[in-house]
Protein backbone atom coordinates (compact mmCIF):
# COMPACT_ATOMS: atom_id res chain seq x y z
CA UNK A 1 0.00 0.00 0.00
CA UNK A 2 1.24 3.29 -1.13
CA UNK A 3 2.23 5.78 1.50
CA UNK A 4 -0.65 9.01 1.16
CA UNK A 5 0.34 12.27 0.18
CA UNK A 6 -0.47 14.93 2.34
CA UNK A 7 -4.53 16.90 1.10
CA UNK A 8 -2.93 20.31 1.58
CA UNK A 9 0.64 19.96 0.06
CA UNK A 10 2.77 18.42 -2.38
CA UNK A 11 6.40 18.54 -3.30
CA UNK A 12 7.22 18.92 -6.74
CA UNK A 13 10.06 17.60 -9.20
CA UNK A 14 12.44 20.36 -7.80
CA UNK A 15 13.88 20.30 -4.13
CA UNK A 16 12.54 24.33 -4.49
CA UNK A 17 9.23 24.53 -5.18
CA UNK A 18 6.24 23.50 -4.09
CA UNK A 19 2.41 22.67 -5.11
CA UNK A 20 -0.18 23.86 -3.22
CA UNK A 21 -3.90 23.36 -3.11
CA UNK A 22 -5.88 26.10 -4.33
CA UNK A 23 -7.95 25.69 -1.43
CA UNK A 24 -5.28 25.81 1.44
CA UNK A 25 -3.37 28.61 -0.05
CA UNK A 26 -6.94 30.68 -0.33
CA UNK A 27 -7.64 29.65 3.17
CA UNK A 28 -4.57 30.85 4.72
CA UNK A 29 -4.66 33.65 6.66
CA UNK A 30 -4.58 35.54 10.40
CA UNK A 31 -6.77 32.35 11.49
CA UNK A 32 -4.29 30.48 11.13
CA UNK A 33 -2.82 32.28 14.84
CA UNK A 34 -6.36 32.44 15.75
CA UNK A 35 -6.83 36.34 15.51
CA UNK A 36 -9.60 36.32 12.25
CA UNK A 37 -11.81 38.61 13.85
CA UNK A 38 -10.19 41.22 15.69
CA UNK A 39 -13.50 42.97 16.52
CA UNK A 40 -15.12 39.80 18.17
CA UNK A 41 -16.66 40.74 22.03
CA UNK A 42 -14.21 43.44 22.17
CA UNK A 43 -13.62 44.51 25.72
CA UNK A 44 -11.21 46.58 27.68
CA UNK A 45 -10.87 46.57 31.24
CA UNK A 46 -8.58 47.26 34.38
CA UNK A 47 -5.77 44.89 34.08
CA UNK A 48 -2.80 43.41 35.77
CA UNK A 49 -0.40 41.95 33.50
CA UNK A 50 2.65 39.06 35.05
CA UNK A 51 5.43 38.20 32.39
CA UNK A 52 7.46 36.06 33.87
CA UNK A 53 10.81 35.34 31.82
CA UNK A 54 13.19 31.87 31.79
CA UNK A 55 16.89 33.85 32.54
CA UNK A 56 19.69 32.10 30.36
CA UNK A 57 16.26 30.22 28.13
CA UNK A 58 17.99 30.80 24.60
CA UNK A 59 21.65 29.18 25.85
CA UNK A 60 19.95 26.47 27.06
CA UNK A 61 17.99 25.81 24.06
CA UNK A 62 21.40 25.83 22.21
CA UNK A 63 22.69 22.41 23.37
CA UNK A 64 22.83 19.55 21.93
CA UNK A 65 20.00 17.35 21.32
CA UNK A 66 17.48 20.14 22.59
CA UNK A 67 14.78 18.69 21.38
CA UNK A 68 14.91 16.02 23.52
CA UNK A 69 15.81 18.64 27.07
CA UNK A 70 13.87 21.26 26.08
CA UNK A 71 10.22 19.99 26.58
CA UNK A 72 10.83 17.61 29.16
CA UNK A 73 12.16 20.85 30.99
CA UNK A 74 9.36 22.90 30.06
CA UNK A 75 6.84 20.66 30.92
CA UNK A 76 8.00 20.15 34.39
CA UNK A 77 8.68 24.00 34.76
CA UNK A 78 5.23 24.73 33.56
CA UNK A 79 3.25 22.08 35.90
CA UNK A 80 5.31 23.16 39.19
CA UNK A 81 4.85 27.01 38.51
CA UNK A 82 1.03 26.74 38.31
CA UNK A 83 0.42 24.14 40.99
CA UNK A 84 2.96 27.36 42.87
CA UNK A 85 -0.07 29.96 41.95
CA UNK A 86 -2.44 27.99 42.81
CA UNK A 87 -0.61 27.05 46.32
CA UNK A 88 0.20 30.68 46.80
CA UNK A 89 -3.28 32.29 46.25
CA UNK A 90 -5.22 29.40 48.14
CA UNK A 91 -6.14 31.11 51.76
CA UNK A 92 -8.30 27.81 52.68
CA UNK A 93 -10.03 25.17 51.86
CA UNK A 94 -14.20 24.06 52.57
CA UNK A 95 -15.20 21.10 51.43
CA UNK A 96 -15.94 21.51 47.25
CA UNK A 97 -14.83 25.06 47.54
CA UNK A 98 -11.39 27.04 48.32
CA UNK A 99 -11.26 30.66 49.45
CA UNK A 100 -8.48 32.37 47.65
CA UNK A 101 -6.30 35.47 48.75
CA UNK A 102 -7.17 36.72 44.88
CA UNK A 103 -8.95 35.25 42.21
CA UNK A 104 -7.10 33.09 39.45
CA UNK A 105 -6.04 34.56 36.16
CA UNK A 106 -8.40 34.61 33.22
CA UNK A 107 -6.09 34.81 30.41
CA UNK A 108 -2.35 32.74 29.72
CA UNK A 109 0.25 32.46 27.24
CA UNK A 110 2.99 31.12 26.56
CA UNK A 111 5.75 33.49 25.32
CA UNK A 112 8.75 31.15 23.78
CA UNK A 113 10.68 31.98 26.84
CA UNK A 114 8.49 32.68 29.93
CA UNK A 115 4.58 33.07 30.61
CA UNK A 116 2.04 35.47 30.26
CA UNK A 117 -0.87 36.10 33.08
CA UNK A 118 -3.36 38.11 32.96
CA UNK A 119 -5.95 39.25 35.84
CA UNK A 120 -8.93 41.27 35.83
CA UNK A 121 -8.73 43.72 38.32
CA UNK A 122 -11.54 46.02 37.76
CA UNK A 123 -13.90 44.92 40.75
CA UNK A 124 -10.08 43.69 42.79
CA UNK A 125 -9.12 45.67 45.83
CA UNK A 126 -5.58 46.90 46.30
CA UNK A 127 -5.11 43.95 49.00
CA UNK A 128 -5.91 41.27 46.74
CA UNK A 129 -3.33 42.94 43.86
CA UNK A 130 -0.59 42.82 46.49
CA UNK A 131 -1.64 39.13 47.18
CA UNK A 132 -0.46 38.44 43.50
CA UNK A 133 2.47 40.12 43.62
CA UNK A 134 3.90 38.77 46.74
CA UNK A 135 2.63 35.48 45.27
CA UNK A 136 5.14 36.20 42.41
CA UNK A 137 7.60 37.09 44.70
CA UNK A 138 7.61 34.14 46.31
CA UNK A 139 7.53 31.36 43.12
CA UNK A 140 10.52 33.56 41.72
CA UNK A 141 12.66 32.94 44.85
CA UNK A 142 11.04 29.32 45.00
CA UNK A 143 12.38 28.31 41.24
CA UNK A 144 15.99 29.34 42.77
CA UNK A 145 15.49 27.08 45.99
CA UNK A 146 12.62 24.66 45.50
CA UNK A 147 12.38 23.76 41.58
CA UNK A 148 16.43 24.26 40.52
CA UNK A 149 17.34 22.71 43.48
CA UNK A 150 15.78 19.56 42.81
CA UNK A 151 15.91 19.55 38.92
CA UNK A 152 19.05 21.53 38.52
CA UNK A 153 21.28 17.70 37.61
CA UNK A 154 18.67 16.44 35.54
CA UNK A 155 19.42 19.35 32.71
CA UNK A 156 22.58 21.04 30.66
CA UNK A 157 22.94 24.38 31.42
CA UNK A 158 19.02 24.91 32.37
CA UNK A 159 17.70 28.80 32.96
CA UNK A 160 19.07 29.83 36.53
CA UNK A 161 16.79 32.61 37.34
CA UNK A 162 13.05 33.29 36.70
CA UNK A 163 12.63 36.84 36.35
CA UNK A 164 8.77 38.99 36.49
CA UNK A 165 7.49 42.17 35.64
CA UNK A 166 4.31 43.53 36.75
CA UNK A 167 1.75 46.01 35.93
CA UNK A 168 -1.55 47.65 36.23
CA UNK A 169 -2.93 49.29 33.10
CA UNK A 170 -6.18 49.24 31.00
CA UNK A 171 -6.28 46.00 28.61
CA UNK A 172 -8.82 45.24 25.50
CA UNK A 173 -9.58 41.61 24.62
CA UNK A 174 -9.37 40.76 20.81
CA UNK A 175 -10.46 38.26 18.34
CA UNK A 176 -13.23 37.11 21.07
CA UNK A 177 -10.65 36.76 24.19
CA UNK A 178 -7.91 34.66 21.97
CA UNK A 179 -5.28 37.34 22.59
CA UNK A 180 -4.66 40.70 24.57
CA UNK A 181 -3.45 43.80 24.18
CA UNK A 182 -2.44 46.81 26.14
CA UNK A 183 0.68 48.98 27.02
CA UNK A 184 0.95 47.65 30.66
CA UNK A 185 1.53 44.18 29.01
CA UNK A 186 4.69 46.23 26.70
CA UNK A 187 5.47 47.76 30.47
CA UNK A 188 5.26 44.32 32.30
CA UNK A 189 7.48 42.61 29.67
CA UNK A 190 9.54 45.52 29.89
CA UNK A 191 10.58 45.89 33.66
CA UNK A 192 12.81 42.64 33.58
CA UNK A 193 15.14 44.06 31.02
CA UNK A 194 16.24 47.41 33.49
CA UNK A 195 18.87 49.02 34.23
CA UNK A 196 20.63 46.20 31.67
CA UNK A 197 19.07 43.38 33.48
CA UNK A 198 20.22 44.52 36.88
CA UNK A 199 16.28 44.07 38.23
CA UNK A 200 14.76 40.55 38.67
CA UNK A 201 11.66 41.26 39.82
CA UNK A 202 9.80 44.94 39.39
CA UNK A 203 5.95 46.01 39.49
CA UNK A 204 5.14 49.69 38.31
CA UNK A 205 3.59 51.90 41.62
CA UNK A 206 0.36 52.13 39.73
CA UNK A 207 -2.21 50.22 41.39
CA UNK A 208 0.36 48.57 43.68
CA UNK A 209 0.87 51.59 46.01
CA UNK A 210 2.86 50.82 49.25
CA UNK A 211 0.52 50.09 52.92
CA UNK A 212 1.49 51.86 55.30
CA UNK A 213 3.33 49.84 57.88
CA UNK A 214 3.48 47.02 55.71
CA UNK A 215 6.34 44.66 56.28
CA UNK A 216 6.46 43.57 53.10
CA UNK A 217 7.65 46.48 51.13
CA UNK A 218 10.88 46.66 53.31
CA UNK A 219 12.25 44.57 50.92
CA UNK A 220 11.63 46.93 47.84
CA UNK A 221 13.02 50.75 47.06
CA UNK A 222 11.14 52.63 44.56
CA UNK A 223 12.49 54.31 41.63
CA UNK A 224 11.67 56.25 38.70
CA UNK A 225 12.91 55.29 35.17
CA UNK A 226 12.54 55.93 31.60
CA UNK A 227 10.81 52.70 30.11
CA UNK A 228 10.75 52.55 26.39
CA UNK A 229 7.24 53.32 25.02
CA UNK A 230 6.27 55.49 27.63
CA UNK A 231 6.33 59.31 27.46
CA UNK A 232 6.86 59.59 30.78
CA UNK A 233 9.24 57.97 33.68
CA UNK A 234 7.35 55.28 35.78
CA UNK A 235 7.86 54.97 39.01
CA UNK A 236 8.90 51.15 39.58
CA UNK A 237 9.54 49.03 43.09
CA UNK A 238 12.67 46.78 42.83
CA UNK A 239 14.26 44.82 44.94
CA UNK A 240 16.77 46.96 47.41
CA UNK A 241 19.16 44.70 47.34
CA UNK A 242 19.74 44.49 43.57
CA UNK A 243 18.94 48.17 43.80
CA UNK A 244 22.20 48.72 46.43
CA UNK A 245 24.80 46.58 44.03
CA UNK A 246 24.32 49.30 41.44
CA UNK A 247 27.14 51.99 41.34
CA UNK A 248 26.55 55.48 43.33
CA UNK A 249 26.27 57.37 39.91
CA UNK A 250 23.68 54.73 38.44
CA UNK A 251 21.69 54.99 41.97
CA UNK A 252 21.20 58.73 41.90
CA UNK A 253 20.04 58.50 38.53
CA UNK A 254 17.33 56.20 39.81
CA UNK A 255 16.28 57.61 42.68
CA UNK A 256 12.74 59.82 42.48
CA UNK A 257 13.33 63.64 42.65
CA UNK A 258 11.12 64.30 45.55
CA UNK A 259 13.14 61.12 47.63
CA UNK A 260 15.26 63.60 49.99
Amino acid sequence: MSKREPKYKQKSPDADRYWVRRSFFDNFHQGFIGLSDLAKRKKTFEGLAVILDLQGFTPFCDQRDPQHEVPRFLDRFLKWLFQKIRQELLETEDGDDVVLWSHLPIFGKFLGDGVLLIWDVTDVSLESRRNIVQAFDIICSDYVDVFLEKNIKEFTRPPLMLRCGIAQGQVTSIANGNDYVGMCINVAARLQKLANDAFSFGFTKKGLEEEEGSNWYRHFILIQIEIRGLAKPEFVYVFRTEFNRLPEDEQRKLMPANSG
